[in-house]
């Protein structure tokens, strides 16, 4: 089972123990960041009557407007629909209160693998009130809206459901997640017309063939509007060239530098602290999801599955609107590196370099052609493998500390991890921040050379730098 899981992971993106079912999940002891045992049935308000919302009104006087708006973006449409029948059942624990909006666009489909007759066996797109419901087997929540089959891998249709829902649920905060497969940067090609059955970027439609590439990404929140935190639910996404293009999108960015395993995050805390504290700024709220999956993937049965399926686990919240800045860092410091002098010391950081799972113990064995990796880490190991005593390199060393100094202190408000990945290599290498670090030859996956068009490499420039690696030897 463990090989079936490692292959799901080279195909989709995604990691799920399939030798076990999930394990019941509840709220449980808290981190020394905050107090989980302070969340209790009282403290969380009880749903208003859903009769008193009017979803497509959009006229609330503004007393009464909420602090939060929750939206998810459930694609369900592909070999994980499962997974998103469950995930949405756990936003229900928690449900609407009389502070928070917790709206959800959920897509199944029939037919595919791990196709699963749950909950009606319906197919196509819905959109829901999500309200507080026990029942982990079935969606209690009222259906607003039936979309039919409704493409969830266009950009356009995230947009308008973004649209939709801050105009017929206003709040004073909005947070937008999307939840499916991701694959970081790359738009993987399409192999024929209909992709049922193969993988895509980040909300693939398995039923439709289509995906929301990385350079649509930030068009959703162009035409729908920008929204305090953005959550990306799937695999490699909090990566330079991705958080790039949604540099207007948000205040903060959550995702994954590394592949999300399921049970993807730790929705019944994370919600729960919101709802509790409703208050809470951008900031905060990202704390609470990084904090809380921390939390979650430190429970016994699942630092289990971590091991057994060889995997380290990272989250990571990040401020947006210090992108430019970073790209500027960045872009100065690979400059330095292909300026002369550092080519052995960057060989070894590229061998040395915490490189996420894009491949398999099969495709990739000791993971050195997996071409992403944690920047920060790869600039402390080329600092590490350079002569320090050299004059030559201390505009490279110094560069190398102020890149670094940013993430920690500027880029990046709270980083998450646990474990260890197959070669041994422990994630607390990762730092927040991902980026396309080329390894050696090799194919793991077919994909549009489309780095070119990255907002991010216009501003950084890193591509030249990507070449100047590949040409060491």
């Amino acid at each position: 089972m463990i090989k079936i899981a490692a292959l799901l992971t080279a195909l989709y993106g995604l990691a799920q123990p399939l030798s076990a079912a999930i394990p019941p999940i509840a709220l449980s002891a808290g981190l020394p960041d905050f107090k989980l045992a302070s969340i209790n049935a009282a403290d969380i308000p009880s749903p208003a009557a859903v009769s008193s919302f009017s979803p497509m009104a959009g006229t609330a006087e503004k007393e009464n407007i909420k602090d939060w708006t929750i939206m998810v973006f459930l694609n369900g449409k592909s070999n994980i629909e499962p997974f998103a029948l469950t995930d949405f059942n756990r936003l229900e624990t928690v449900g609407s209160s009389e502070k928070v909006n917790i709206i959800a666009e959920l897509g199944r489909s029939k037919g595919l693998d791990n196709d699963t007759t749950a909950d009606g066996d319906w197919n196509g797109v819905r959109r829901y009130y999500v309200t507080k419901d026990q029942d982990k087997d079935h969606i209690a929540s009222p259906l607003i809206m039936d979309l039919g089959d409704t493409d969830m891998g266009d950009w356009k249709e995230a947009a308008s459901f973004l649209k939709w829902a801050r105009q017929a649920y206003p709040a004073k905060k909005y947070m937008f997640i999307i939840w499916d497969h991701g694959w970081g940067w790359i738009d993987p090609l399409k192999p024929g017309e209909n992709l049922l059955g193969t993988t895509k970027s980040i909300s693939h439609d398995f039923v439709t063939g289509n995906y929301i590439k990385t350079t649509d990404m930030g068009k959703i929140f162009a035409e729908a509007g920008r929204v305090d935190v953005y959550v990306s639910m799937a695999c490699f996404m909090q990566m330079a060239e991705v958080a790039y293009e949604l540099r207007n999108a948000a205040d903060v960015i959550v995702a994954s530098e590394e592949v999300i395993q399921l049970p993807s995050l730790n929705f019944e805390d994370f919600l729960g602290l919101i709802t509790a504290n409703p208050k809470s700024p951008a900031e905060t709220a990202g704390v609470y999801a990084v904090d809380t999956f921390k939390e979650m993937y430190s429970r016994p049965e699942y630092l289990d599955m971590l091991e057994r399926t060889k995997y380290g686990t990272q989250l990571s919240a990040i401020r947006a609107g210090k992108l430019p800045f970073f790209a500027l860092k960045v872009g100065a410091w690979a400059n330095l590196a292909m300026s002369g002098g550092a080519d052995t010391a960057l060989k070894k950081a590229k061998e040395q370099v915490l490189r996420f799972e894009v491949g398999d113990e099969t495709t990739d064995p000791d993971k050195s052609i997996s071409f992403y990796g944690d920047l920060y880490n790869f600039a402390e190991l080329t600092a590490k493998n350079l002569d320090a005593g050299d004059k030559k390199n201390a505009a490279l060393l110094a560069s190398g500390e102020n890149l670094k100094k940013f993430i920690s202190d500027e880029l990046v408000i709270k980083n998450t991890f646990v474990g260890k990945d197959r070669t041994g290599k422990d994630y607390s290498n990762t730092h927040g921040i991902a980026i396309d670090i080329p390894g050696n030859p090799g194919s793991l996956i077919n994909y549009h050379q489309t780095y070119s068009q990255l907002a991010f490499e216009k501003a950084a420039g890193w591509q030249k730098f990507m070449k100047y690696l590949e040409a060491l030897k």
